[in-house]
C-alpha cells in the first residue's frame, strides 16, 4: 500500500489539503520531530505531512532535526517522500517562479548529523555504506515533471543542488564558486534530507521553486528573506497543485 510523506516549508503545511485529516505527536529515538505530523488522504492516497522549520517557521536550518523527521515518517510507514522547497537559481535560465525537478545533490553542510548509522556492528560485512550516486527517485522525479507538464507549469527536468548550512545567504564569491561546480540553484536542506531517507530506502523526490538569484548576478540585487517569501507566496498555489497532481500519479500507478 502506498502512503507518502509530505515535507514542506512554509505555505505547504495546509492541513485543507487533506481529507479527514487528523493531527498526531510522536516522539522518536532520534527525538521530536519539528512539527506535529498530519495524517489525511490526498486522491484516495494516505499521506502524512510534516513541517520542515516548524508550523511558525521557528526552526532555522542547521536546527531542523532532520533525522527525527525522516524517521518519523519512516515509523509512520510511509512507502515515499515527496518534499518541497524554495531554492536560489544559480543559473540564468532558471527564473524566479520556475520549479526545478532535482536530480542531485552537493552537500556543503557541516554542522549536521548526517547519518543514522553512528555505529556499525562488528564485522566489515556490517558496515552501512550507502549508495548516493542517483539520491532523488527516478520514478517520483518522472512524476513530478508529468505533473508540471499536464499543469502547463514552466519546469526544469533536472537540477544539482547544493545545500549550505545557513542561515546566512552565500557570499559573492562563494556563490560564484558553486556555479564553477556545476550546481543549478541553492537551498539548506535538501540534501540532508535525501542521503538520510536514502539510508532508510525511503524512495525520496524533491521540487524546488527558484525564487531569486542568490547574489552571483551583479546586475541583481542580492537575495533577501523579504524577496524569498514574496516569490515562494506568489507560487505556492502551482507548488500544491503540482504536488497533488503527483501524488495522484503515484497513486494511480501503485
Amino acid at each position: 500500500m502506498v502512503k507518502i510523506g509530505i515535507i514542506g516549508g512554509s505555505g505547504l503545511d495546509d492541513p485543507k489539503i487533506l481529507r479527514n485529516a487528523k493531527e498526531i505527536t510522536i516522539s522518536t529515538t532520534y527525538g521530536d520531530p519539528t512539527s506535529p505530523l498530519t495524517i489525511g488522504a490526498i486522491e484516495g492516497v494516505e499521506v502524512v505531512m510534516l513541517s520542515r522549520h516548524g508550523r511558525q517557521h521557528t526552526i532555522p536550518p542547521t536546527q531542523v532535526n532532520y533525522r527525527a523527521n525522516i524517521y518519523a515518517l519512516k515509523e509512520q510507514n510511509c512507502t515515499h517522500i515527496l518534499a518541497t522547497s524554495a531554492c536560489g537559481s544559480l543559473r540564468e535560465d532558471i527564473r524566479r517562479g520556475d520549479f526545478v525537478v532535482l536530480d542531485q545533490f552537493i552537500d556543503f553542510t557541516r554542522r549536521r548529523p548526517l547519518t543514522f548509522f553512528e555505529q556499525f556492528a562488528p564485522g566489515i560485512t556490517n558496515a552501512k555504506h550507502t549508495p548516493m550516486a542517483d539520491p532523488f527517485s527516478e520514478p517520483m522525479r518522472q512524476k513530478f515533471i508529468a505533473a508540471a507538464k499536464a499543469l502547463n507549469l514552466r519546469c526544469h527536468p533536472c537540477g544539482t543542488v547544493i545545500s549550505i548550512e545557513g542561515p546566512r545567504f552565500s557570499t559573492r564569491a562563494e556563490s560564484n564558486m558553486f556555479r564553477t561546480w556545476g550546481a543549478d540553484v541553492i537551498n539548506m536542506t535538501v540534501a540532508t534530507e535525501a542521503a538520510l531517507a536514502n539510508e532508510l530506502e525511503i524512495p525520496y523526490a524533491a521540487v524546488a521553486v527558484s525564487t531569486d538569484y542568490d547574489c552571483w548576478k551583479t546586475d541583481e540585487k542580492p537575495v533577501t528573506m523579504a524577496e524569498i517569501m514574496h516569490v515562494f507566496g506568489q507560487n505556492v498555489e502551482n507548488l500544491k497543485k503540482l504536488l497533488l497532481a503527483t501524488i495522484a500519479l503515484i497513486g494511480a500507478q501503485a
